[in-house]
C-alpha cells in the first residue's frame, strides 16, 4: 500500500500565468498556420488572423514579463537554474527513467518539492525556453509587427527574411513543443495528475 500526500507546489501567480500562457500560445499557432498557410487553410480570414495573431501576442509578451518579475522578485528563479555539480549525472539517470524505467514500473528519480521542481532535464529546456528563445520569438514578433517602424533594427539583424526564418522556426519548435510538454504531463501516477496540479496547485506524492 502506497501512502500519499499532497506538496504545494505550483502558487497560484504560477498557475494563472500558465493557463493564460497556454491559452495564448494555442491561439497563436493556429492563427500562425492560418497566416502562414492562408492558401491551403480557411477556418477564418486572412485580416482576423493577423489581427488576433498581434493582440494575443501582445498579451503573451506582457504575461512573460509579469512571469519574469514574480519569479525575480519572489527569488525562485534559481529552480531553473541546473546545479553543475550533478546535473550530467542526473541527467543521466532521467533519461534513462524515461527511456526505460518508466515502462517497467521504476520510481521517478526526481522527487518533485517547491525548491527543487523541475529534474535536470526540464531545468535545461525550461531555461532556453524562457531565457533565449521565448524572448526571441517576442522579439521577432515584434519586429515583424510593425516593420517599417523597426526597419533600422532588422537590418541590423540580418534583414526581414532572416528574421522571418527565425521566426517561422521558433513557431514550428513551439508548436512541437506543446504536443511534447502534454504528452509528458501526462507522465504522472495518473495521466491526469499534473493536469489537476495546474488547477489546485498541489501535486499528489506517492511513497
Amino acid at each position: 500500500m502506497t501512502n500519499e500526500k499532497l506538496i504545494y507546489i505550483h502558487p497560484l501567480p504560477v498557475r494563472v500565468w500558465h493557463w493564460i500562457n497556454a491559452s495564448g500560445f494555442v491561439l497563436l499557432i493556429l492563427t500562425g498556420f492560418q497566416i502562414r498557410y492562408a492558401e491551403m487553410i480557411n477556418f477564418m480570414t486572412l485580416p482576423n488572423a493577423i489581427t488576433i495573431h498581434n493582440y494575443v501576442g501582445f498579451a503573451v509578451i506582457a504575461n512573460y514579463f509579469i512571469w519574469l518579475t514574480y519569479y525575480l522578485a519572489s527569488g525562485n528563479v534559481k529552480i531553473y537554474i541546473p546545479d553543475l555539480r550533478n546535473v550530467v549525472a542526473m541527467a543521466v539517470k532521467q533519461v534513462q527513467y524515461y527511456g526505460y524505467g518508466i515502462f517497467v514500473g521504476k520510481p521517478n528519480p526526481h522527487i518533485m518539492t517547491p525548491e527543487n521542481k523541475f529534474n535536470p532535464l526540464q531545468q535545461q529546456a525550461y531555461l532556453a525556453i524562457m531565457f533565449v528563445l521565448l524572448p526571441a520569438q517576442m522579439m521577432s514578433g515584434l519586429f515583424l509587427w510593425k516593420i517599417k517602424g523597426y526597419e533600422e533594427y532588422i537590418n541590423l539583424l540580418g534583414g526581414i527574411k532572416l528574421l522571418d526564418t527565425i521566426h517561422v522556426l521558433l513557431f514550428f519548435f513551439f508548436t512541437a513543443f506543446l504536443f511534447i510538454h502534454c504528452y509528458l504531463a501526462t507522465l504522472g501516477h495518473t495521466p491526469l495528475a499534473h493536469f489537476k496540479a495546474m488547477f489546485t496547485g498541489y501535486e499528489e506524492h506517492h511513497e
